[in-house]
């Protein structure tokens, strides 16, 4: 069995453990061992990037984009071998995995075309004779801490736009995945970008990411997970004046309006809800329906649901792989039980399904009669489990969609235009779908929300200069 070691100075270096990759379709299916580093390889990953950087900074931008170009160019022609190895890890189906790579290759070449549209400003002075030059220049040493859930489209494009930008990189991974993020540095570091420009360091985020987001070498920190770790990480970097960039929780809504077409709005739905086993940011766990399509649209998506086969993510027909971890699928189960507890009734799964092998499978769960005020309904479960909202009309769908702590993504199913146009204004989030599903994004327009879901600027596209770079401005005497 193959072990991976951490990226340092363009060097593989070993951790004094490793820790073994599981395929959660498949328990007896182990990927490799990857090294477990601490803080000594954190050191010396800082050091390594915050010698590259003033050749890497202020480098030509040509050499820039034909890196950036390559690897993408190289994560597009291994797209179906990395959506494999994205689906034996995380668990997504293998069309999904090859989707996600995809977009991670899509993302360097965005990138690539970005070093090259770099721009500023030049402007007159009030006072006579005195011009003035506004430019943006890279951060210094950027810290990137990704997830499980998107484990190569998610480093894709924080690693993309900072390398763009001028930045040198320590990138650490989600534990539970290190095998996509293992793969791209190993693209990288063949990309022909100098050694100790992009750094990769694996490990658990107790150690790993408290290393980063404490490091006086580090200038800012961009993290992709949980809501809790988040709010650490912005107190921590806000007490040492470090730049921040929080994606976090969503618990987002889909409204259904008496108006919308049944069919459109329920396969929206079980895509926004369920696919990606519903761990994804931007996955609609509140469906949101007026009472006059209630009844049918409850017998619909039973219906609908009953035809979504779960399996191997690697098996020809999976529509739904399984759940990423063990404790996740604890997690989705004990909220299956809140939400009977609570008084919702389980109108379809939520059960725990025995397959050919071993793996941490359940069938989608539907929760219908359930109030807003419901734990179910106000707390991030992140698994395939929705729960439906009975509103009276489109005013109180609105107002139930934004009452949340959170605010990332937003859909509405309706063929009225007066409806669509109102709730794009005032839905309370930083993406709004109409009649589509409320997770699928562009990677060249800005990702991010409001509220507890996101803090500072927003990624992807080419908003992403307003994180990864900051603003200079110059003044000559003429």
């Amino acid at each position: 069995m193959q072990n991976f070691d951490n990226l340092i100075n363009g060097e593989w270096h070993a951790g004094a453990s490793y820790s073994a990759n599981t395929n959660p379709s498949n328990l007896g299916d182990v990927l490799g061992h990857y090294t477990q580093g601490d803080a000594t390889h954190v050191e010396a990953a800082v050091a390594a990037a915050t010698a590259a950087f003033p050749a890497w900074s202020t480098g030509g931008i040509q050499a820039r984009s034909d890196a950036l170009d390559k690897i993408g160019n190289e994560i597009l022609a291994r797209r179906e071998e990395l959506g494999t190895l994205l689906a034996r890890e995380e668990g997504k189906t293998r069309a999904e995995g090859i989707g996600e790579a995809a977009r991670a290759g899509q993302i360097f070449k965005f990138f690539a075309g970005e070093c090259l549209r770099l721009s500023g400003e030049v402007i007159p002075s009030v006072r006579p004779g005195i011009g003035i030059e506004i430019t943006r220049e890279p951060l210094g040493v950027v810290g990137l801490i990704t997830p499980w859930n998107f484990p190569i489209a998610i480093p894709a494009w924080k690693i993309a736009p900072a390398l763009a930008f001028g930045n040198c990189i320590v990138m650490k991974p989600a534990d539970l995945v290190p095998g996509c993020a293992w793969a791209l540095a190993e693209i990288i570091s063949r990309s022909g970008i100098a050694p100790g420009v992009f750094n990769l360091v694996m490990g658990r985020g107790s150690l790993i990411g408290d290393a980063l987001v404490n490091h006086p070498g580090i200038h800012a920190i961009s993290f992709t997970g949980s809501v809790g770790v988040g709010r650490h990480i912005a107190i921590q970097c806000a007490t040492k004046h470090k730049k921040v960039q929080l994606e976090m929780g969503g618990k987002n809504p889909q409204v259904v309006l008496d108006d919308a077409d049944l069919n459109q709005a329920v396969e929206l739905s079980v895509q926004s809800a369920f696919y990606s086993t519903g761990q994804r940011c931007t996955a609609a766990s509140r469906l949101i329906v007026t009472e006059g399509i209630y009844p049918k649209f409850i017998d619909a998506m039973k219906a609908r649901m009953a035809k979504i086969q779960v399996g191997d993510a690697l098996a020809q027909g999976t529509d739904i792989g399984p759940v990423s971890s063990g404790s996740q699928l604890q997690q989705d189960l004990e909220y299956i039980e809140i939400g009977r507890k609570e008084g919702a009734t389980l109108a379809a799964g939520g059960e725990r399904l025995k397959l050919d092998t071993e793996g941490f499978y359940m069938s989608p769960a539907l929760f219908s009669e359930s109030v807003a005020g419901m734990r179910i309904n106000k707390e991030e479960i992140f698994g395939p489990v929705a729960s439906v909202i009975r509103v009276k009309n489109y005013e109180e769908a609105l107002a139930t969609a934004n009452d949340t702590e959170f605010g990332l993504s937003a859909g509405i199913a309706t063929t009225s235009l007066k409806y669509a146009t109102h709730f794009k204004r005032h839905s309370q989030a930083g993406m709004v779908m109409v009649n589509l599903p409320t997770a699928g994004v562009d990677y060249h327009v800005p990702f991010g929300g409001r509220k507890g879901s996101s803090y500072g600027p927003r990624e992807q596209g080419r908003y992403a200069q307003e994180f990864f770079t900051v603003v200079k401005t110059a003044y000559t005497l003429a």
